[in-house]
């Protein structure tokens, strides 16, 4: 089971290669013509076009890279696109430069994607993208947050629900693109793990009104730190381990996403959110 098991994620990572330099390949012919494309320049110009021809951006065109420090190889890099979308380098780096053009690579091959009407945000897209959600919740939650559901039927219409206010989401962004819709749909992620929604609603706040708040609120330092305080909270009413379990679980979530090329900011930011608050609790 082992070898085979190998042998299949080797040939995963490989298909992954090719689809990546396919996509990148074909964006240096249709864009430069000819010659090696660099893939960091072209990920920054593709955003700045985008800016350029209306596509409303509320941080600006800048992609973002983070170098994850490390000593030796391999070395990773994770860059964050405009819309909030974060992808990582996805192969074995040996220098810090590589593993920069392996996130750019990846990056670029998604924003290139994204550009297909099958990525906007239309009344199909957005009964799929709630029907998964609730499939994802069917089973009850075991994180810390209590919000185990076995979703009714009426869940997705439920205001009092985080699949309500998901749907909200999603019809209050009609016509954008997804990656152009990621760090909103990460802050609510991000409050659903966190438990927050739960404490909203027990609080009888509305979809609209959560809503209305958080979309006007960037996902920053300090929305991280006051979860890493929550976390740090539930960390001494349970009596202590439970940031050292969670942060584990998001490190394994991460770098499983990361190497197989997917999507990266809800793992990313679970991960440094309970780094703030492994930092409180365990001081070295």
């Amino acid at each position: 089971m082992g070898v085979a098991g190998g042998l299949v994620d080797a040939q995963a990572k490989q298909v992954l290669r090719e689809a990546v330099d396919a996509v990148v390949n074909s964006f240096a012919k249709h864009t430069q013509g000819y010659g090696r494309v660099n893939v960091v320049e072209a990920l920054q110009e593709f955003w700045q076009m985008k800016q350029s021809r209306g596509t409303e951006l509320r941080n600006g065109a800048l992609v973002i890279y983070e170098s994850v420090p490390g000593a030796s190889p391999p070395y990773v890099c994770y860059v964050t696109l405009p819309g909030g979308s974060c992808f990582g380098s996805f192969q074995n780096c040996p220098t810090k430069a590589e593993a920069r053009r392996s996130a750019a690579k990846i990056a670029l091959m998604n924003s290139v994607f994204n550009e297909h009407p099958s990525r906007r945000i239309t009344d199909d897209f957005i009964e799929k993208a709630v029907a998964e959600a609730r499939a994802s919740f069917a089973k009850p939650s075991s994180t810390p947050n209590g919000v185990g559901s076995q979703g009714s039927g009426d869940e997705k219409e439920d205001p009092n629900t985080g699949i309500g206010a998901f749907r909200f989401m999603l019809e209050c962004n009609r016509g954008r693109t997804m990656l152009e819709f990621q760090e909103l749909m990460t802050v609510f992620q991000l409050l659903h793990w966190n438990g927050s929604l739960k404490a909203m609603r027990e609080r009888q706040c509305s979809r609209q009104e959560v809503v209305a708040h958080y979309s006007h609120r960037a996902l920053d330092d300090d929305m991280r730190s006051q979860m890493a305080l929550d976390w740090v909270a539930r960390e001494h009413e349970s009596g202590g381990g439970v940031v050292a379990m969670e942060l584990a679980l998001a490190e394994r979530e991460l770098e499983t996403a990361r190497l197989a090329g997917r999507e990266l900011r809800f793992p990313k930011e679970k991960k440094d959110i309970l780094m703030l608050a492994h930092a409180q609790v365990c001081p070295q």
